[in-house]
């Protein structure tokens, strides 16, 4: 009887685990929008793009301005175009793109194929369907990161480069996380942090998810799962790119999270190019929030490396610098793209 009963209850234990690790999850997060306007690029690379142009009115143009956005895996907002938009009354044209995976763009379903390279290979294809001999770009956190890996390869194709709240270069040189900021720059840590987010919002299913994908680099859930995790999650992180909690509004919908753990495994993969990077004359602004979540080391490293690049800092402000202050986030880049 005591041994039926032990079966019975393993038997059980089987079943209830079973469920919980493979039987797909729904979340209660926003729908993504499709945005009205959006154009498509099918590139040499197999990736489908989407993208918004801003097109300046004035005849003599100036160099496009591409944007990159974070994650990996985040996608473009509408509140990124409508603070930007305003560069394109001084002749540039604007271009905000989904990268692969994420947003407007298309899934892979080969999820081994997203990785840093391909993000860069993209971007080169980008460049090349815009027609322009040099761009100036706009990279936020990630994006910062692969505007970084594109400038390694192709210097004499960037005009002018813009940091926000940038991650690390990589290869990642993790000693620099312990680096400590200068006092009078008051730097600060946020509220929230990204660890307290990921332990509340990952569960033992997206876990398996994570670690089903880097073992069999396959989908054990379908894109609209994984994305609407991606997601869930996001709206734990978003607190932490605010000064305080109560800041972080409601997560849009459209990221994408295959895209965004495959590329993050593929960061060891990355080629060493750093020593070259002191010779690129490029100048670049690089602005974070107050207290921003990225660790100042990272910043310094930004600095010590690109010979012709400043740091401005945005007080009262987090990763997220258009909701912290979009008007002194957007008048330092006006003001840098103005610049001789």
């Amino acid at each position: 009887m005591i041994k039926r009963v032990i079966i019975w209850g393993l038997l059980i234990a089987v079943v209830v685990v079973s469920f919980i690790l493979f039987f797909p999850r729904t979340y209660a997060v926003q729908p993504f929008e499709v945005r009205k306007g959006t154009r498509y690029w099918e590139l040499n690379t197999g990736s489908k793009i989407g993208y918004t142009k801003i097109e300046s009115r004035l005849k003599e143009k100036k160099n496009p301005i591409i944007y990159l956005h974070g994650g990996p895996g985040g996608k473009v907002s509408d509140q990124v175009i409508s603070t930007l938009e305003p560069l394109s009354s001084s002749g540039h044209d604007l271009y905000f793109y989904d990268q692969i995976g994420s947003g407007h763009s298309k899934r892979l379903e080969n999820i081994a194929e997203y990785s840093v390279s391909r993000h860069k290979n993209d971007l080169e294809e980008i460049i090349g369907e815009i027609g322009a001999e040099k761009v100036i770009i706009i990279g936020h956190s990630w994006g910062s990161m692969l505007a970084t890996q594109y400038l390694q390869d192709h210097p004499g194709r960037v005009e002018k480069l813009i940091l926000t709240g940038p991650g690390p270069i990589l290869p990642i040189d993790r000693s620099l996380m312990k680096v400590l900021p200068p006092e009078h720059l008051k730097l600060k840590a946020p509220e929230y942090s990204n660890k307290k987010g990921n332990q509340k919002a990952y569960n033992l299913r997206s876990r398996l998810i994570l670690k089903w994908a880097y073992l069999f680099k396959t989908k054990l859930a379908t894109d609209k799962e994984a994305d609407d995790f991606f997601t869930f999650l996001n709206e734990e992180l978003n607190k932490s790119t605010n000064c305080k909690m109560e800041e972080a509004e409601e997560y849009e919908g459209g990221g994408g999270y295959y895209a965004h753990i495959m590329t993050v495994k593929s960061f060891s993969e990355v080629e060493n190019k750093k020593g070259q990077m002191r010779e690129i004359q490029t100048p670049a602004l690089i602005i974070r929030g107050q207290c921003d979540n990225q660790k100042w080391g990272f910043t310094k490293e930004y600095l010590n490396l690109l010979p012709n690049s400043r740091v401005e800092i945005v007080e009262h402000s987090g990763h997220d610098l258009i909701r912290g202050n979009k008007e002194k986030y957007f008048e330092l880049i006006s003001e840098f793209l103005q610049a001789n």
